[in-house]
């Protein structure tokens, strides 16, 4: 199942990728007076048990009224409110290389806030004193149960889904202190989408090619097969730690060809287009503007 979220007026809402078109789940729900979750947020804080009920939605949902042309539709983030956001530094082999880093002995886990969100083709400000912008083209993975504690060989069985990620980072307010946080959560710093697509579309997370394109020049080719640390090692640390919910999300490390590991640095400037795209979910573009 392929999810996707848009803007209609000042609500946010939950569509569905078929073949007829982008499902409106709240029409399709009203429509066929069926018990199921309506809206994204209901969905993700639901997280698994909810797709049996939308696939049964789908199955009933013959009006070709409650079906919206994709290319209509403005995106929103595609998990519009996630209760955590982790993410891995250093988690590509290739990636600490060019970065002159020793590869880390456990994952190195750090957190982006709900303010960083933004969706697909919305321009991302930046600031006149922001001189080191760079783009992280990312494998983002979507909780679908809680997780405390979980093994590695069970921590897929967790996962609700999974999406294109940007985690834009402006390197000289990362490097300022020990802590990344200032260089990785400002406004709009990670978009995310356009679909979440569930865990059963995507049997192996570790055997997906991730690209990334500045300009239209091909700068990330890779796979996620050069990680360090797999999805599922990932998990299965973080829930030794902490309690995952559904809807947390977790961006899973970037793979080589950032500008940070560039000779010469040219930072972004406003202007610059950014597309990510991971196998099967689809293209993430977004366009650098002057705040």
């Amino acid at each position: 199942m392929i999810l996707t979220t848009f803007i209609s007026g000042e609500t946010v809402k939950l569509g569905i990728k078929t073949g007829r078109g982008i499902l409106d789940v709240a029409a399709a729900v009203a429509a066929s007076g069926m018990n199921c979750p309506a809206t994204p947020d209901a969905v993700y804080n639901q997280g698994l048990t909810a797709l049996p009920a939308l696939q049964a939605l789908i199955d009933v949902s013959d009006d070709a009224a409650l079906y919206l042309d994709e290319a209509d539709l403005t995106y929103a983030p595609t998990v519009p409110n996630p209760g955590k956001i982790l993410c891995v530094g250093l988690n590509y082999r290739k990636h600490a290389a060019e970065s002159g880093m020793a590869e880390p002995q456990e994952p190195v886990l750090f957190s982006k806030f709900n303010n960083a969100l933004a969706a697909p083709n919305e321009d991302i400000p930046m600031q006149a004193d922001w001189t080191a912008v760079d783009y992280e083209s990312e494998l983002g993975v979507v909780m679908g149960k809680t997780a405390r504690n979980v093994s590695v060989d069970a921590a897929l069985d967790y996962v609700f889904g999974y999406c294109n990620m940007n985690d834009l980072s402006e390197r000289d307010l990362q490097m300022r202190s020990g802590q990344w946080l200032l260089g990785k959560t400002l406004d709009k710093f990670l978009p995310l989408g356009p679909y979440v697509v569930t865990a059963d579309a995507i049997p192996d997370p570790q055997d997906l090619s991730i690209k990334g394109w500045m300009n239209g020049e091909l700068r990330q080719d890779s796979n996620t097969a050069d990680m360090i640390f797999s999805v599922a090692e990932v998990i299965a640390y973080a829930s030794r730690v902490m309690t995952l919910s559904p809807g947390d999300v977790i961006s899973t490390g970037t793979p080589e060809g950032v500008i940070l590991g560039r000779q010469p640095r040219v930072w972004m400037q406003p202007g610059d287009e950014y597309i990510v795209e991971v196998a099967g979910l689809g293209r993430l573009v977004n366009r650098m503007v002057e705040a």
